[in-house]
């Protein structure tokens, strides 16, 4: 995506651009907005058209909104060969949300942050694959901090604004931008219940773990190397306990903290790499090669690297919350409509006994 464009339709003198992001270009002509608002009065079903230039590569998207008795339009500028279409398609309703959240904030001193929030979530919707869209909940401390929030069970956005403001500090936090990609990963549901506005419901919770590589490299390892690798793999992982804390931490604070350990574990996936390949991913930090080692994420023989621990981000129900649900309620935390409200999403996903459910990302 180029550019994000937010203007206002003044009904005596027609279209008047507020801000746009990135500032560095000038806005568009006045013709140009003339043909936008012609489209919408054309398409009065739909808050949201396409416009596309005769001769030109260049695409608008025009979100409507009414805030205040004002109508507004949110445009959005990017180039056809650009992969937007995946969140017109997929979740038009982010759309929706951005452009009242940006609206809504027009007098205020959030909106210059809040239109770069909102172009950088919009461009990199489709941008990232899905492991590097959840290493953002482990990396991003205001992430990480309301995943751990929701664990304690359903809670309104307005305490959320609250708990995070006064306990964490984040006094400046748009909500409605960071639990977009809690949405777009179907961690949380977000619903009105009876009393209450606005709460969100964790109904996924999300972990990670080691697991072995999928198959043994067998023609690119002489035998006896193969055999002692194969061994090795199969002492570690018959004593290995995935739930403990330090365990977690190791992960956490080797892999999914550093972006070149991440990806030299991707690399490993696809195929072999040898010594001086894995430094040259690592900025040549030899002790952090050492140190993967031996926490047994790679196994090194005769200068080539092969993967020993490939590191998998898990989703899956959060059962635990129903004892959590139990004592709030008791302690009159949460109301009776946002526990059984709750209790519903949950049970809803209780399957058959024993089985599985989780999925591995």
């Amino acid at each position: 995506m180029e550019r994000i464009i937010l203007t206002h339709w003044n009904t005596s003198t027609g279209p008047e651009p507020i801000i746009q992001y990135p500032p560095d270009k000038s806005f568009p002509p006045k013709d140009f907005f003339l043909k936008i608002w012609a489209k919408h009065e054309l398409n009065k079903e739909n808050s949201i058209i396409e416009f596309v230039p005769e001769d030109s590569e260049t695409c608008y998207l025009s979100i409507v909104q009414k805030f205040e008795g004002e109508i507004y339009f949110l445009i959005l500028v990017y180039n056809q060969k650009m992969m937007i279409e995946d969140i017109i398609k997929e979740s038009p309703e982010i759309l929706g949300l951005i452009s009242k959240n940006l609206i809504e904030l027009i007098n205020t001193n959030k909106i210059t942050r809040t239109i770069s929030e909102a172009f950088n979530t919009i461009r990199n919707y489709s941008k990232l694959d899905e492991e590097e869209n959840l290493i953002n909940f482990f990396q991003d401390r205001i992430k990480s901090t309301i995943l751990q929030i929701l664990r304690k069970g359903v809670i309104s956005k307005s305490v959320l604004t609250n708990i995070l403001k006064h306990d964490y500090g984040f006094s400046t936090v748009n909500i409605d931008l960071i639990l977009i990609s809690f949405l777009h990963e179907n961690l949380v549901v977000k619903k009105n219940v009876p009393g209450s506005k606005e709460c969100y419901f964790l109904i996924k919770d999300l972990s990670c773990t080691r697991i072995p590589p999928k198959k043994l490299p067998t023609d690119q390892i002489e035998e006896s190397s193969l055999k002692k690798y194969g061994e090795s793999l199969k002492n570690y992982y018959f004593d290995y306990y995935n739930v403990s804390e330090f365990e977690n931490k190791t992960i956490i604070q080797t892999v999914l903290f550093n972006k070149d350990v991440f990806h030299l574990i991707k690399m490993l996936r696809e195929k072999i790499l040898s010594v001086n390949d894995c430094l040259t991913i690592l900025n040549n930090k030899e002790e952090l090669f050492t140190e993967l080692l031996d926490k047994k994420f790679i196994y090194e023989v005769k200068g080539f690297v092969y993967l020993f621990s490939d590191v998998r981000f898990i989703k899956f129900n959060p059962y635990y919350i129903i004892e959590k649900l139990v004592e709030r309620y008791q302690n009159q935390d949460i109301s009776l409509n946002e526990y059984i409200a709750h209790l519903k999403l949950l049970s809803m996903q209780i399957e058959e006994p024993f089985s599985i459910n989780y999925e591995i990302v």
